[in-house]
């Protein structure tokens, strides 16, 4: 059995207490990831953001709201994880302050410090050692897949990443998904439009036969306490 980490959902950053600053991310694929993960009989761990869905029933689920939260969260589950599948839509700023309350309304325009949250993803992998860690590239449409292939092996080597799922925006909230993963040594798996929950199955498998392959006999991973 293999310890799974699956990080999940939106963050939201708030302004003050009602206003906040998030992504339209459904929690779908992740929550798809640990259904996927507890069929085949591993133990999974759900980290996951503000979303409307219910998760799979068994998951052990950690809740959060923001990306801050996330990171500790996932730091502390992570310590004792064989796998990460970082699928979570983090947003990349929060407000330098946030507001009490709901501020009324002003006149006139109103500008806003954003300060950039940590790449929770890259913080882990910097710290795996023998763990698999996949990342997820959500990029535009217009941008066409191979650029966008393109971009997410940048990120394998950025983030010291052992692949990373390429898929484009449009399948935010959808019940598919059409994605290529991207290996760190150069191989392409590409997988047709489906449903998520087959794209789930292929995803927990690739990253559950990688670190067996790094660990035959299947030793338990040592505690680690990454920086960020």
């Amino acid at each position: 059995m293999v310890s799974i980490l699956i990080t999940a959902g939106p963050t939201r950053e708030y302004f003050d207490d009602v206003r906040f600053l998030s992504n339209a991310s459904s929690g779908r694929m992740g929550c798809a990831l640990a259904e996927a993960a507890m069929a085949a009989g591993h133990q999974a761990t759900l980290v996951l953001g503000p979303v409307e869905m219910t998760p799979p029933a068994g998951v052990k689920i950690v809740s959060v709201t923001s990306a801050l939260q996330m990171q500790t969260a996932a730091k502390d589950v992570f310590a004792t994880s064989d796998v990460l599948i970082a699928a979570a839509a983090v947003s990349d700023w929060r407000p330098a302050e946030r507001q009490s309350g709901k501020p009324a309304r002003q006149p006139g325009n109103v500008h806003v410090e954003f300060v950039p949250n940590p790449d929770i993803v890259a913080g882990l992998a910097a710290n795996k050692g023998s763990r698999v860690v996949f990342g997820f590239a959500l990029e535009s449409v217009s941008a066409g897949m191979s650029a966008a292939i393109e971009r997410g092996k940048r990120k394998i080597i950025a983030k010291q990443l052992d692949a990373v799922v390429v898929n484009l925006h449009d399948t935010i909230g959808s019940d598919e998904a059409e994605f290529v993963l991207c290996h760190a040594d150069g191989r392409e798996q590409r997988l047709a439009r489906s449903g998520k929950r087959r794209a789930a199955d292929y995803l927990v498998n690739a990253a559950v036969e990688l670190w067996q392959s790094r660990n035959p006999a299947g030793e338990a991973p040592q505690e680690i306490h990454p920086e960020t």
